[in-house]
């Protein structure tokens, strides 16, 4: 093929990036939207034992094309790139602009459930009982997980494993999950300051987890779709209780670098917000990126439209 053509692959795998950083925008809508999401599927599917097997005897090339590895090959860079240049901003963003940030995100969070509950064929007993399933789920994660989950090895392996799923799922964000997790804020400060110890073994993660679920997902979409999306939707919908602005400290702890760090948070209202903590609840500026985040959505739900149109 063209040199162009892997071209335009990296920059899909651009924007793909762009929104895996970003709280509740899916690098699976875009791969979607960009009319690579059908080829991304079968191709990370196909990493499986025969291309191990083409690999241990050194077929190379029969082994790349197995793979379809020069379409992987131009889209993950273009995800890598994206990821690597955004990460900073976003660590920035949530340092100093904490509010407007979240806000920003509850608004993506909230316009993304709704659109997922679209693909839900039918509303019976089952999908009211997995969407309700998936919120307690999600609440009950973010009630008794404090701010701070741990950093070691195996919890950041986890991590990549659980949020790169949704790399091949439209609806869903990757970074939402690390949100959910709370390793969100910590994985960008590690990818912003090229930490390689911690982004080899997210990236370890990463990998094993996208060719078990691409495999596990497939399977759980065609035998339970409806079941499926509505857990993934009560996810989204129960994660709102972390992403809620305005919060007050109820416990803290000291990190290795003698900053004290939010242990335990809950949330209050933006008056209260003033009152307890002395400052600027910024009402109006979280309000307005909320509903910026919420349309932002519906934008990329417009562009995919337009996509399956033509």
């Amino acid at each position: 093929m063209k040199f162009s053509h892997y071209l335009l692959l990296t920059l899909k795998g651009c924007a793909m990036g762009m929104a895996d950083v970003v709280p509740g925008v899916s690098g699976g809508t875009i791969a979607f939207i960009s009319g690579i999401y059908e080829e991304l599927i079968e191709s990370i599917r196909s990493v499986g034992v025969e291309a191990l097997r083409l690999l241990a005897r050194g077929r190379l090339t029969a082994f790349w094309h197995h793979i379809n590895g020069s379409f992987l090959l131009a889209v993950l860079l273009g995800v890598a790139i994206s990821i690597f240049s955004l990460a900073r901003l976003m660590t920035y963003l949530l340092t100093h602009h904490p509010i407007e940030i979240w806000a920003f995100f509850f608004g993506l969070i909230v316009a993304s459930a709704l659109l997922v509950a679209r693909q839900v064929g039918t509303w019976n007993w089952r999908t009211g009982l997995s969407l309700a399933a998936g919120i307690a789920v999600a609440w009950w994660i973010t009630v008794v997980s404090p701010a701070e989950t741990p950093d070691d090895w195996w919890f950041v392996l986890l991590s990549g494993a659980v949020a790169i799923c949704a790399m091949i799922l439209p609806g869903i964000s990757g970074a939402f999950i690390l949100l959910l997790m709370g390793k969100y804020h910590y994985i960008m400060q590690a990818v912003g300051d090229l930490n390689i110890p911690v982004i080899l073994v997210f990236v370890a993660g990463a990998v094993s987890g996208i060719i078990a679920f691409s495999h596990l997902l497939s399977w759980l979409l065609k035998h339970w779709h409806d079941c499926t999306i509505a857990v993934l939707m009560g996810f989204m919908l129960g994660s709102l209780n972390k992403v809620w602005p305005w919060k007050q400290t109820v416990e803290s702890y000291t990190d290795s670098h003698g900053q004290t760090m939010p242990l335990v948070e809950r949330n209050i209202l933006p008056d209260t917000f003033e009152r307890l903590s002395g400052s600027d609840a910024h009402l109006g500026e979280a309000l307005l990126l909320g509903a910026a985040g919420f349309l932002l959505i519906y934008a990329i739900e417009l562009a995919a439209k337009a996509v399956l149109r033509k």
